[in-house]
């Protein structure tokens, strides 16, 4: 399923060159779930999610993770633990002190923590993984940790790339409290609520959401969503406004993607869509091989047909890695404001999951790892709705989705001059998947006759 959804927004990325914005924040509904557990707390500025964390911050939450906060709190009270740094304040004495006599931590010199440094993605990644169980130069080493953590399934560079902040600090909690101890026993967060650390009833809706997410996972193990083949059947309602006119224009379109991903992450992908709105159809097919995009398109009786290299940018897409699926992945999680499961008539099962703003910074970071150029256009997605049909044998057998995005951009007129323009967009779309695997073929047409293109120059 995720990587389902890797595969169809990076072609719709790969082909649109979508512009994204992401907000100071995107991951508020985790922290407040976070909160909600006694695991993530603010100040009275709030949770101050668009700021750097401090490393006595990360210190705090790495003895939540263990759900040692109240031993560590009583130990120190009564003089059993102590720690030697000089830069620590009061409130976060008893956490340093508890990691500091386990040993997990040893500061930055023999007399200072660096409370008021930075916590780094790494730094805070090897306190995640020390919670699960997993020790330094034992399981991983320290250089390596994004690495392991990635594995593991709660890391993924698309969604912390940029500076680490305290928005990024609780997401990466909440996918790592859903990921599962080196033990295999349970998750990191099941596991603190057993041991009492963490209230069951303050936890019910987290542990509810994994538990979902969890068999949602486990029910689709067997789709190979490396390649796939589906009908898209979509309507798109616009609203542009420009120079303080509106217009409502209503769209719908219709088409097939194939598209096969390689274990060298090489994509074929073949996608013919006509979309008809207020009387005028389009006829549109693009093509995806060896790094190179095929476009046709026909209106009106006229057709033009050109080509453009995303060959660097399929490179850096090769470069982000994957997350290791034979464990359950947690990535992606944060970004999830709900996951709930339903049976369907035929013995199918419907999954629905509610997509939250969080996915703005992941499209953005992609963007940013493919090198593209933003330019002056600004696009924000909102909330999106997906429920997958499965049959009872793990056969994905249909998608439906649900979601808006709103696009700000300065369009350049002969003049020298340009005008500001404003369009809002509803999405409501079905795929019909018809083949998984290794029955999905591309097939291709003579592409001699297609222009070249540089997509840069175009796009300037």
């Amino acid at each position: 399923m995720k990587r389902f959804l890797t595969v169809f927004f990076t072609a719709l990325l790969l082909t649109a060159a979508l512009c994204v914005t992401a907000s100071a924040s995107d991951y508020d509904d985790a922290a407040q779930d976070l909160s909600a557990i006694g695991m993530f707390r603010g100040t009275a500025s709030g949770f101050e999610l668009d700021r750097a964390p401090k490393r006595s911050e990360a210190a705090i939450m790495l003895v939540r993770l263990y759900g040692a906060e109240e031993e560590a709190k009583a130990a120190y009270d009564a003089g059993q633990i102590s720690h030697p740094f000089t830069d620590v304040s009061d409130f976060t004495s008893p956490y340093v002190a508890w990691l500091y006599n386990k040993g997990i931590t040893k500061g930055a010199t023999a007399t200072t923590f660096g409370s008021a440094g930075p916590c780094s993605a790494k730094m805070y990644c090897a306190f995640l993984l020390r919670a699960l169980g997993y020790e330094d130069g034992v399981d991983f080493q320290y250089a390596d940790t994004l690495e392991f953590a990635q594995q593991k399934g709660f890391y993924d560079p698309t969604m912390f790339a940029g500076d680490f902040l305290r928005d990024d600090l609780a997401a990466l909690t909440y996918q790592g409290l859903a990921t599962d101890l080196k033990d295999g026993s349970t998750y990191l967060l099941d596991s603190l609520v057993k041991s009492g650390a963490v209230d069951a009833e303050s936890a019910k809706p987290m542990t509810e959401k994994i538990d979902a997410y969890r068999a949602m996972s486990a029910a689709m193990n067997t789709v190979d969503a490396n390649a796939m083949d589906v009908d898209v059947d979509m309507q798109m309602d616009m609203t542009i406004t420009a120079e303080g006119e509106t217009m409502q224009v209503p769209s719908t379109m219709r088409g097939n993607l194939k598209m096969i991903v390689a274990e060298d992450d090489s994509v074929q992908m073949a996608y013919t869509m006509k979309t008809v709105s207020q009387g005028e159809s389009v006829d549109m097919d693009i093509w995806m091989k060896d790094g190179w995009v095929y476009l046709s398109t026909e209106m009106n009786g006229e057709a033009m047909k050109l080509k453009y290299s995303v060959e660097d940018q399929l490179a850096a897409v090769e470069g982000l890695g994957t997350v290791n699926v034979d464990a359950m992945s947690a990535s992606g999680l944060a970004m999830l404001e709900s996951v709930t499961a339903k049976k369907a008539s035929g013995g199918n099962t419907e999954y629905t999951i509610v997509i939250g703003e969080g996915v703005n910074s992941l499209v953005e970071n992609v963007l940013g790892m493919m090198g593209q150029d933003v330019g002056s256009m600004d696009m924000r997605l909102g909330k999106m709705t997906a429920t997958y049909t499965v049959d009872s044998k793990g056969n994905m057998k249909k998608v439906d989705m649900t979601f808006t995005a709103s696009v700000k951009m300065d369009v350049p007129m002969e003049d020298g001059q340009s005008y500001s323009m404003a369009a809002d967009y509803d999405y409501d779309m079905t795929m019909t998947v018809n083949a998984t695997g290794k029955n999905v073929k591309v097939t291709f047409p003579n592409f001699s006759d297609f222009q070249e293109i540089d997509l840069s120059q175009t796009a300037a």
